[in-house]
């Protein structure tokens, strides 16, 4: 089986001194590849850095939307030139999007809509962070004309929110959260939504599965987020495992991880 951890942030500094060693792990046990998602133009570096450093490590650039106060127009104008040059190993945008919980949504609309609105212009898929948010997101894209794809992080909300998204062009991404038995909801919308708009990710070092310290998530520990999905969804994991990552490479670009 191979699996690809669709949204992990590899560097982060949790990371720093053994990421070969945590790569190798996550390969004995089937992990084949991971996405890096970019957060702040001052990471972007140490993101593109990451992932050329080893094979199978693509990654995404972006501005969250917990850092947009330390960015001007000028980064985003920066976003698209390097985006524009098609760097090696980059295959969307984000990580954007909104978060209710942390800072001001309205200073955040506009930073998600132009990231959009790029994604569109350059026909890169889009990575989204949603807190408390997915509404306002379907909303957003929505209104922008949203027509490509889309991977809906860390998603917890409702079945109705889900079935939404993913009419819009949204994959949903299944982290550690399902493997936690009182999260009831997230694991009842996953198990209802179709096969074809589900993605691994770890989220990684955060989003910790059941059984593992805050902070200390790795991609090795995908397997035990796809073993509790197979689990919750009554599937064969061989056919499950094929699925995902048929899905994973509609996503980002079918010839990744061949």
């Amino acid at each position: 089986m191979k699996l690809v951890d669709a949204h992990c942030h590899f560097d982060f500094p949790r990371f720093d001194g053994h990421r070969a060693s945590e790569l190798e792990a996550a390969l004995r046990s089937g992990v084949v590849g991971l996405v890096i998602p970019g957060v702040r133009r001052a990471d972007w570096g140490r993101v593109q850095s990451a992932a050329l450093a080893h094979n199978g490590l693509y990654y995404c650039l972006g501005i969250h939307p917990w850092y947009v106060s330390e960015h001007s127009t000028r980064d985003l104008e920066a976003l698209e030139a390097n985006l524009s040059a098609r760097p090696e190993r980059c295959i969307a945008i984000g990580e954007c999007g909104l978060d209710r919980l942390h800072g001001d949504l309205a200073e955040q609309y506009p930073w998600f809509e132009a990231q959009i609105e790029l994604a569109l212009k350059l026909g890169f898929p889009l990575v989204i962070h949603s807190v408390k948010t997915h509404d306002e997101v379907h909303a957003t894209l929505r209104r922008r004309n949203w027509s490509g794809k889309a991977l809906l992080h860390g998603f917890s909300g409702s079945y109705q929110q889900a079935s939404k998204l993913v009419d819009q062009g949204c994959f949903v991404g299944v982290g550690g959260v399902i493997t936690h038995p009182r999260a009831h909801k997230t694991r009842e919308t996953i198990a209802r939504l179709p096969l074809e708009s589900l993605v691994l990710e770890t989220d990684a070092p955060d989003m910790a599965p059941e059984g593992i310290a805050a902070g200390y998530n790795s991609p090795a520990y995908l397997p035990r987020i796809f073993e509790c999905l197979a689990d919750i969804r009554c599937e064969q994991p061989e056919y499950l495992a094929s699925v995902l990552f048929s899905n994973t490479a509609e996503l980002y670009g079918r010839s990744l991880w061949q």
